[in-house]
């Protein structure tokens, strides 16, 4: 999906919402336990709630590595199962040898067609260049990150610089706003603003709103440009929103309340 395709369906739909498939077996209603693929048939029903409210999912395959084989077939059905009209993103962040990102890309742009994928650039760009070659599809760096271990590294000196300023200031010189975003944190408050300084024109794919606490407010005012240029990840405060029967229902209205609120930031 190019950037065009994107931002015309951020505007149809009036959202920028990403919410996230990061199912949790132990924490999924426990009718489904006894179906033959629960973790997927669980995706099934909260991608039917969502999908309307929603343009992107993003995956996490930790959470399907870690059940094997099983987990990941639910993983690939699950890919398979979304509209292809949504913009979908595999969070596995990747980063190694050229020659063994460049299977990693083959695996999640060519066989399961996502649409981007999330990457450490920790090893360079000869890491990151096989995701970029690809047309149409997006590479999610790790700029600034939401957990706490951010302070270890990222806020680090180099020179006058951080250390995440300098990563996401050298790796927009690798790729373009057309093929490029940056994992920048809801939670990071004022650094915030510095990252859209530093790269005005890419999109950010923003994690930790909602149980992390970020604030939609915030990264809307302080992020949004022209075409929009944000997608905000909400996992947890949508999928487990209730934990009983009703878990479909309440999952829509969770994702049908935080589209309201995009729309009336998108309309200013």
């Amino acid at each position: 999906m190019n950037r065009k395709q994107l931002v015309d369906n951020i505007r149809h739909k009036k959202s920028y919402l990403c919410v996230g498939l990061d199912t949790d077996i132990t924490r999924i209603p426990s009718s489904f336990l006894s179906s033959i693929d629960p973790v997927f048939e669980f995706n099934k029903k909260i991608i039917d709630a969502t999908k309307d409210v929603c343009v992107a999912y993003k995956i996490n395959t930790a959470f399907y590595e870690a059940l094997g084989l099983t987990g990941w077939d639910a993983f690939e059905k699950t890919v398979d199962y979304i509209p292809r009209s949504i913009f979908t993103i595999a969070d596995a962040k990747r980063g190694d040898i050229g020659n063994s990102s460049a299977q990693y890309a083959k695996a999640f742009f060519g066989r399961l067609n996502f649409d981007a994928i999330t990457v450490s650039p920790y090893m360079g760009e000869d890491s990151l260049r096989p995701f970029l070659e690809y047309a149409d599809k997006w590479t999610i760096v790790l700029g600034l990150t939401s957990n706490s271990g951010a302070n270890d590294f990222e806020f680090a000196k180099t020179g006058d610089q951080f250390l995440y300023e300098k990563v996401i200031t050298t790796v927009s010189r690798w790729g373009t706003p057309e093929n490029t975003m940056f994992v920048v944190g809801a939670t990071q408050g004022q650094s915030l603003q510095n990252v859209r300084r530093l790269v005005p024109d890419h999109f950010f794919l923003v994690p930790g709103v909602g149980t992390q606490g970020g604030s939609l407010a915030e990264i809307s005012e302080t992020a949004l440009i022209a075409d929009c240029g944000i997608l905000v990840n909400v996992s947890r405060n949508i999928i487990y929103a209730s934990d009983g029967t009703d878990f479909q229902e309440k999952a829509s209205l969770a994702a049908a309340n935080y589209q309201s609120q995009m729309a009336q930031f998108l309309a200013r």
